[in-house]
């Protein structure tokens, strides 16, 4: 052991040395960014479009002009990082200005916006001031370097990180020494495995096979898998990939092209190529699907296994965009259709995560929460019956190709029309078909049962069915499914106009109410009126009566169900007959016996779910607690031997109807709502968090049964809320990620705080 004397002389020598030492981006700069920036400055919906993901992003900087505007009466340029611009200058030229860069005697702007937060810390633990507005649809001025000083002294309390318990003093001055000297950025690139790259070439080698029968599944293929986050069979942890379209082929540098939508026009000769997603994996974006060496040769059987045959390849333009079934109608329908279920929950996930992060054009056509099921192939007559599918095919037909403002009531009524005639046809030839039973209702595998729940203006899905019998279910057959996700992924563009998405939100409304219809054929018929009924209230009939195609209310079912309450008769039949598929047994939420938790747990567990069963499920008018809720709230659970579980608490809005796109406050029926409590991170986007030791979730449960008021609530959250401001936020915020790395390692990414609520 060295004298003390001895020791210290050490230090003082290495000390100079180590501080000389130049700063690392990505070792040392990009985990502070991911760590407390990341949560706010990543996707579209970042303040000033600031993305802190990556070196690219970094030096990307700000601008003033924001993504997400439902009243522009033009569409603006895209703005995609790694794509739309490479490199600072070219994003100057698209008005974006530096953060990292100083100003003359100025330091750089994110400089300043540090040092504003670092001089006026917050008090742990308490609330924000009531003044400072953290909503996510703030004004965020975007102050410009020589803007800065007036918008310090107007705004003392919003500097960097906004609105959150500041960055240790280690990453304040490791930033600011970072910044002072340049701000440099290596330039650190994902790059693929020895495997992965085996299986890229692969993959490459037959989406690039010579023939027009190759060349057009592969473009539908592109079009159903251009927003997964692709992974593979023996691939590295944390290694996902992305399929483009390049101007280079394979074994060159990839030169992909930046086009609005992935089905425009590339303008030149082209090549599918996979390339590593660079950057922070955010759980927002994070849609994963899987390859593999099976996968491969299920999809070159299912596309190219049978002897069908195509002349030529169809072009592109906004018929082509608009009727996908008639640009892809060579390729059997059979095959296109069980290439989605087979992974219906990446194509689910799709219509309400990925790029768009907020989601309201989708979320407020839907309910809190509701179950689907897909119809079987063998009893899905747009596959079966050659003539039904050749008479149907041109009204199924989407808007938003077209966005003159002036038209949108010409063009909506358009498609609506069409819409209701392909309706018409589907309900006459439905009604000469045999009668559903349990066979009709596809169960390939586990993603045949999803969960869905909405928090206003976004929404996660998962296998299994989850919660409590929900009002609405969902029966989707192919052109249901397939026209979904070309209206809601494919074909949307959320750099569109009013217009554009006006159109894309009518029209889903439509899609919305063909699924409900679609599961009322599985009713007793003389009980599907009320059903539709209890769904569309007040205003709902109206909107029925207006725009809505009528019901078969004469054509039988073949499920023996109970007349008095078919629906919830047929809940209890689905999770028998699919009880091997329900990935999410949910005892919590639907307790059939004394036991209301689950099997295998360390007993401080099972009393902690014995106990928060008792909000699960239950309405607002005797739950009062409900009320103070926010949509998704977290409660991490701590047990005596350290470890932990963190449990979902998502707030079921109920409305009369979902049937408009203006007014929903006017719909909604707050003493009808209800809590799903589940034992996963079921949001992208935790609006609040709890902390709890197993031994007191009995006493937080009771808290929450007794706070009557917004008073009471806050004493709750004083003993065991996790504030904006609370010392160790961001170790337990991130602490709900690492809880999805270890219980599903694919899925997990930094979740968003932008809706973390002042509680």
């Amino acid at each position: 052991m060295l004298p003390r004397a001895l020791l210290y002389a050490c230090l003082s020598f290495i000390a100079p040395l180590m501080a000389a030492e130049p700063i690392s981006y990505s070792r040392d700069i990009q985990p502070i960014f991911t760590q407390n920036c990341v949560a706010c400055h990543a996707c579209y919906d970042a303040p000033c479009q600031l993305n802190l993901g990556s070196g690219e992003g970094a030096q990307r900087g700000a601008t003033k002009l924001p993504v997400y505007d439902g009243t522009r009466t033009e569409a603006q340029a895209t703005t995609r990082l790694f794509l739309d611009a490479h490199g600072a200058e070219a994003w100057r030229r698209k008005d974006f200005h530096s953060v990292l860069d100083a100003q003359g005697s100025q330091a750089a702007l994110m400089a300043r916006m540090l040092e504003l937060a670092h001089e006026a810390p917050f008090e742990p633990n308490a609330k924000l001031p009531d003044d400072l507005d953290i909503g996510i649809n703030r004004n965020n001025q975007c102050a410009l370097p020589t803007e800065f000083d007036a918008f310090a002294r107007k705004n003392p309390q919003v500097g960097m990180p906004f609105a959150v318990t500041g960055l240790s003093e280690a990453d304040y001055q490791t930033l600011q020494r970072w910044l002072a000297a340049g701000a440099p950025v290596d330039d650190v690139t994902l790059k693929a495995s020895a495997a992965e790259a085996a299986q890229i070439a692969e993959w490459e080698a037959f989406l690039n096979a010579p023939g027009a029968r190759e060349d057009l599944v592969a473009r539908w293929l592109y079009e159903h898998l251009f927003l997964a986050h692709l992974y593979f069979e023996k691939g590295e942890a944390g290694h996902f990939f992305q399929v483009v379209r390049s101007r280079t082929p394979s074994g060159k540098p990839v030169d992909p092209i930046a086009t609005r939508r992935p089905n425009d026009d590339p303008g030149t000769e082209f090549y599918y190529r996979l390339t590593p997603i660079q950057g922070v994996i955010v759980h927002k974006t994070h849609i994963t699907y899987p390859l593999s060496a099976a996968k491969l040769a299920r999809v070159k059987q299912q596309f190219l296994g049978s002897d069908w045959q195509l002349d030529a390849v169809p072009g592109y333009g906004a018929q082509r965009r608009a009727n996908p079934f008639e640009t892809f109608a060579a390729i059997p329908p059979q095959a296109r259709y069980q290439f989605m279920l087979d992974n219906a929950e990446y194509f689910v996930r799709t219509f309400i995560r990925g790029p768009v992060c907020r989601g309201q054009i989708a979320t407020d056509v839907i309910r809190d929460n509701f179950w689907a099921v897909f119809q079987d192939p063998q009893h899905d007559l747009y596959l079966t019956d050659p003539q039904y599918r050749a008479e149907a095919t041109p009204l199924l037909a989407m808007p938003g190709q077209l966005d003159e403002i002036g038209d949108l009531l010409g063009l909506w009524r358009n498609y609506r029309d069409k819409r209701n005639e392909y309706e018409d046809l589907r309900l006459k030839a439905y009604a000469d078909a045999p009668a559903p039973d349990w066979s009709h209702i596809w169960s390939g595998n586990d993603n045949a049962l999803l969960s869905i729940f909405r928090q206003h203006d976004s929404a996660s899905v998962r296998k299994g069915l989850l919660g409590e019998v929900p009002q609405t279910m969902w029966w989707l057959d192919y052109p249901l499914l397939e026209r979904t996700y070309y209206q809601l992924v494919v074909n949307f563009d959320v750099y569109g106009n009013v217009s554009h998405q006006a159109q894309t939100r009518l029209y889903f409304d439509l899609i919305r109410n063909g699924a409900e219809q679609n599961f009322l054929r599985l009713m007793p018929a003389d009980s599907r009126q009320a059903i539709l009924d209890d769904w569309y209230q007040n205003s709902g009939k109206l909107k029925m009566w207006l725009d809505y195609q009528g019901i078969d209310t004469r054509s039988p079912t073949a499920l023996l169900l109970d007349e008095s309450a078919p629906k919830q008769h047929f809940a209890e039949g689905l999770l028998t007959h699919f009880q091997t598929l329900n990935a999410r047994p949910d005892p919590i939420n639907r307790c059939t016996g004394a036991h209301c938790h689950r099997p295998d747990l360390p007993e401080e567990l099972q009393h902690a779910e014995q106990a928060l069963s008792r909000l699960a499920s239950k309405p607002a008018g005797g739950l009062k607690v409900i009320a103070q809720l926010p949509e998704a709230t977290l409660l991490r659970v701590e047990l005596a031997d350290g470890k932990r579980e963190v449990y979902s608490l998502l707030r079921n809005r109920a409305h009369s109807n979902v049937a408009f796109m203006l007014g929903e406050e006017l719909r909604y029926q707050p003493n009808l709502d209800t809590l799903t409590v589940y034992p996963e991170v079921l949001s992208s986007y935790p609006n609040f968090l709890f902390n709890v030791s197993a031994s007191e979730v009995p006493a937080f449960v009771t808290a929450m049964e007794q706070v009557k008021d917004a008073k009471a609530f806050e004493k709750l959250v004083d003993r065991w809320g996790i504030r904006r401001t609370h010392p160790q936020f961001w170790q337990y915020f991130h602490d709900l990620t690492a809880h999805i790395r270890e219980t599903q390692p694919v899925e997990a990414g930094v979740l968003d705080m932008n809706r973390y609520q002042n509680l």
